[in-house]
């Protein structure tokens, strides 16, 4: 059973989003402040559609936090939907009048959760599916994850994400010894210079004037992760292949890459991997004088940054819809369109690294668990010295 779990609930446009985050210690300093400074990141991004002016994503602690820390006990974050207002009636918990809109959705939007959900579920009203597989549910996850990651910078990891390519257009300038994160944060598509940034806005432009959407690849790169998390015992404790899982389940993802993953089969062994000298001013009495292997090897961490490449496809919902089935009737039809992104690759970046701090938070417990900060800083401590007696004799 995984150390730390999170569960999310609710629709797009009902009455709001609940997440409920267990496994957290004792006395982590946390606040309201901290996670919405995270989600506020979620929704920024050039291309992006109407819904980000309504919405203004707020997390608010119900319980598991007491004077600005948490207590062990499960914590509870409630985000409001403002749109609900909109759709009180159509989203109603309680059934409703025969003559009331209930925003009945039939035509299947290819490349949505809509039709196998529908076929799945027994649903003949397609709102019943798409509501839940929306990405505002992406909101649950930056807010449990914003929990991680402020347990991880306690103990000096950094999570950090840049967009490397939207549709045609690739970032020429992807070094890994200086890179600007303030720049990237300030830019409306997270590029990593004023050249990439205006490619691909032009990108973006060009794919609205086509009535159709644009994806692209980001990458998030984890700065300060100790060596030995993950494990090569067993295929599940393989911190690559949890890493995967938790990546690929964002909406719209479609691959991912640890490190050179795929540059690296072009090439010959001598190439790929990463050679190892001895550094007695690195933590590990090591360090390796390159990283293809994004920072992990045979499922466990090496000590060097964690780098994940992340390939997000268009957006379904297009406003020049394409055509499809009515799932009652079989009629040949137009897909309805939905208000969405034309471009949603730097909004999922904060997503991409939502689901690595709630990843690697749960290594980290399984490998340093204690029931509180304390517990876990003296275990984390006492292993970080063994590494001294390695290459010392």
């Amino acid at each position: 059973m995984s150390k730390l779990r999170y569960l999310t609930s609710g629709e797009s446009h009902g009455q709001g989003l609940t997440v409920i985050v267990e496994g957290m210690p004792a006395d982590l300093e946390i606040s309201e402040n901290y996670i919405e400074h995270q989600m506020t990141r979620r929704q920024k991004g050039y291309g992006s559609g109407g819904r980000m002016k309504i919405e203004k994503d707020k997390a608010l602690i119900k319980s598991g936090v007491r004077h600005g820390k948490t207590l062990g006990s499960p914590i509870a974050l409630w985000i409001e939907n403002k749109d609900f207002e909109n759709w009180n009636e159509a989203m109603s918990i309680e059934e409703v009048p025969v003559d009331v809109d209930k925003k009945v959705f039939t035509k299947v939007v290819p490349g949505h959760a809509d039709f196998p959900g529908a076929l799945k579920y027994n649903q003949t009203d397609l709102r019943n599916i798409l509501e839940r597989a929306s990405a505002r549910e992406t909101a649950s996850r930056v807010a449990a994850g914003s929990i991680a990651r402020k347990f991880l910078e306690f103990f000096g990891v950094s999570i950090h994400s840049r967009v490397i390519s939207i549709g045609s257009k690739s970032s020429q300038n992807l070094n890994y010894e200086k890179i600007d994160w303030e720049f990237i944060e300030n830019s409306e598509v997270r590029a990593n210079d004023l050249d990439s940034e205006a490619k691909f806005k032009k990108e973006i432009d060009l794919a609205k004037s086509q009535r159709t959407t644009v994806g692209g690849i980001f990458q998030i790169i984890t700065y300060g992760v100790p060596v030995g998390l993950g494990s090569h015992v067993h295929w599940d404790r393989k911190l690559d292949g949890q890493i995967g899982q938790s990546i690929l389940s964002i909406n719209a993802v479609k691959g991912v890459e640890i490190g050179n993953g795929f540059e690296n089969t072009t090439k010959k062994g001598k190439e790929v991997h990463d050679v190892i000298i001895p550094d007695k001013n690195n933590i590990k009495n090591f360090k390796h004088i390159s990283n293809h292997a994004g920072g992990i090897e045979g499922g466990m961490t090496n000590g060097e940054p964690i780098i994940v490449n992340v390939a997000i496809k268009p957006i379904a919902t297009m406003t020049k819809p394409l055509p499809s089935v009515d799932i009652n009737t079989g009629e040949i039809v137009e897909a309805t369109y939905n208000r969405s992104d034309i471009c949603q690759v730097s909004r999922a970046c904060p997503i991409g690294e939502s689901m690595i701090a709630l990843t690697l938070a749960n290594s980290f417990l399984e490998k340093f668990g204690g029931d509180s900060m304390l517990e876990i800083q003296t275990n984390y401590t006492s292993f970080i010295k063994t590494h001294k007696k390695f290459g010392s004799k």
